[in-house]
């Protein structure tokens, strides 16, 4: 992808509606997005990032936006967006959507439960935050998100084409080339 490419209107439209569709989401559910135990539904789409990497900007800021209206916004905007930013980031060099699922389960279940430890204590203990967030994001990503994924959008060139990932054979594997 070409830095003309990125800075196309149609593409820096699709990445603002990305980014507002993340925060929209996460702060319409604010019962499920934030604290111990959560489903950030608006999880799903880090998804992206494993079809183009330009994705991982949108989702940053989407991530940064909608954790403004976190409970614990200032702690959040930091380092719920830096776990967000660690899971991204490598994603689109990962071969396989269900290993790069696995990078958002590790990043928040690690981060966001010391970050839950820090502002509120050891009420519940760190070992539950870390496997009830991991879980959340196991089963909104891996799950949920991979199913979507593989079942539907793949199943679709338009939803691709969509998405901006209507790459040939670009399901089966990776060439040095679309790298």
């Amino acid at each position: 992808m070409s830095k003309k490419e990125i800075f196309e209107t149609r593409n820096l439209v699709r990445l603002a509606l990305v980014a507002a569709i993340y925060a929209v989401i996460t702060a319409a559910i604010p019962g499920l997005s934030f604290g111990s135990i959560q489903f950030r539904f608006a999880e799903v789409l880090v998804l992206l990032c494993f079809y183009r990497k330009d994705y991982c900007i949108a989702l940053i800021l989407g991530c940064f936006i909608a954790n403004c209206f976190s409970p614990m916004a200032l702690m959040d905007m930091i380092f719920g967006t830096l776990a967000t930013a660690i899971a991204v980031i490598p994603m689109f060099y990962i071969r396989n959507i269900w290993v790069a699922s696995l990078l958002p389960v590790v990043s928040n279940g690690i981060i966001v439960a010391i970050e839950l430890f820090v502002c509120f204590g050891n009420e519940p203990p760190i070992w539950f935050n870390m496997l009830t967030v991991g879980a959340g994001e196991l089963v909104v990503v891996t799950i949920i998100g991979c199913v979507l994924f593989r079942l539907v959008f793949e199943r679709s060139s338009r939803l691709m084409e969509i998405i901006g990932a209507n790459k040939p054979n670009y399901f089966k594997t990776k060439t040095a080339e679309q790298l």
